[in-house]
């Protein structure tokens, strides 16, 4: 049996972080994960970290900003998985320095000279993306500027010849259906709902915890080497209209409903305040435009997460939904 790489989490205690760490213990992964040391004794951060050394996860003190204490960690595990915010996606070309750095990238001539089934040296980095392909996605500001970033890292990882696989989970569950991407909402609406566009293109939702045993699944599979892993569950795949219409057979109920014409949300954009601004370009290319499922996932393309690993139980949108019934 081939001994389970050591995983660093980098942005571990974030909102999908989190979740990835958790996947990581459950699999088995010896599990490491950067931790600035006044985190431990942030009350928000406190009870959670407390919850990932119960689960075995070593805790490494440092961060991206600290060189060695990023080269340290490096140092010690076979996979770095990135789960930092948006503030700092650039600066993970720090963690793509260190790598180089810490000298232990194994190229795939020396991964064939093994001849006792352990892998040895670096295998695999996975920068921090999990929403739309960032080299597909055609976004307006101030979206645009995110997937540009997550594009730049992709060509300086693959420039640097480190071995990856991109994460492109699309929508998180628990981000968008709870109250169904309706503003000021905290639950789904029960009388009237705002649809953008004309709601029939299709986007891809994904419980956050689906995502994460992907990715971990993912990290050391031959099979998603050097590519893209799309997770794109195949009753997860719905247009807005279609989850409204789910919504409405579980509580017995139509809806009103408002179209927003894509022209005008364009307008709506650009003349939103912050934070409203920013979460509504993501929306345009995902719920109008429907770029995240416009295009064929081929064989010899990057890979579909459902596909290759049907023991995933993942959960459907409509079963997520139906908590708030």
């Amino acid at each position: 049996m081939a001994e389970k790489s050591k995983i660093l989490i980098i942005g571990g205690t974030g909102y999908i972080g989190k979740f990835i760490v958790e996947a990581s213990t459950k699999v088995g992964h010896p599990t490491f994960l950067l931790v600035r040391e006044r985190k431990v004794s942030d009350p928000g951060k406190a009870k959670l970290i407390e919850s990932f050394e119960g689960s075995g996860v070593t805790l490494l003190y440092g961060d991206i900003y600290d060189h060695e204490s990023l080269l340290r960690a490096i140092k010690q595990v076979d996979i770095v998985i990135s789960t930092v915010g948006t503030q700092q996606l650039a600066d993970q070309v720090r963690i793509i320095e260190a790598i180089k750095e810490a000298g232990n990238v194994k190229t795939e001539e020396a991964r064939e000279l093994d001849c006792d089934n352990k892998m040895v040296g670096f295998q695999r980095f996975l920068p921090s993306e999990f929403g739309m392909d960032a080299d597909r996605v055609r976004a307006v500001e101030p979206a645009a500027s995110i997937f540009r970033i997550k594009a730049k890292i992709r060509r300086a990882i693959e420039a640097e010849g480190i071995p990856y696989t991109y994460i492109s989970s699309n929508a998180f569950a628990g981000h968008f259906l709870p109250n169904l991407m309706q503003e000021n909402a905290t639950v789904p609406p029960r009388d009237k709902v705002v649809i953008l566009g004309d709601g029939n293109s299709k986007a891809v939702f994904v419980q956050e915890d689906d995502i994460a045993m992907y990715t971990i699944k993912a990290a050391e599979d031959p099979r998603t080497l050097n590519k893209i892993l799309y997770i794109r569950p195949p009753s997860n795949v719905l247009s807005f209209n279609e989850i409204v219409s789910l919504w409405e057979r579980k509580i017995g109920k139509t809806l009103v409903k408002s179209y927003v014409p894509e022209d005008q949300l364009l307008q709506i954009i650009q003349e939103a305040p912050i934070p409203w601004n920013f979460i509504l370009s993501f929306y345009h290319p995902m719920l109008v435009k429907g770029e995240a499922s416009n295009f064929k996932i081929e064989a010899c393309f990057p890979v579909e997460a459902s596909e290759l690993y049907p023991e995933v139980k993942y959960t459907t949108v409509d079963a997520y939904l139906h908590q708030f019934v």
